[in-house]
């Protein structure tokens, strides 16, 4: 007999605290699975400073999918990114510097 393990995740995203799920066959593969959200909490948007964010997505010229931190307050948008090897891995982008690639809110023409 197979068991499923299952690992529940915490993120706090401003104000909201989201709960993902993960699983696999084993410790090491559940443990595997955690891993690929390999993001950090985010307290606050770092233009206006709001705690009053959440996540969006959106798909692009009908193929390029986006998954965000949107800031409710200023529109401000934080993108996660994938990785290469594996587009199951995000991550929080990032500035050269180190701190998180906040972009403003740019109205289309």
């Amino acid at each position: 007999m197979q068991y499923m393990l299952q690992m529940m995740i915490s993120k706090r995203i401003g104000r909201r605290q989201f709960h993902f799920t993960v699983q696999g066959n084993n410790f090491h593969e559940t443990v595997a699975e955690y891993d690929r959200l390999s993001f950090s909490d985010v307290a606050a948007c770092g233009l206006c400073g709001s705690d009053n964010l959440d996540l969006t997505s959106r798909v692009a010229q009908d193929k390029f999918k986006y998954t965000s931190v949107r800031c409710l307050d200023c529109r401000a948008d934080l993108t996660f990114g994938k990785t290469q090897k594996d587009d199951q891995t995000v991550f929080l982008r990032r500035r050269e510097g180190g701190e998180l690639d906040w972009k403003a809110f740019e109205k289309s023409v």
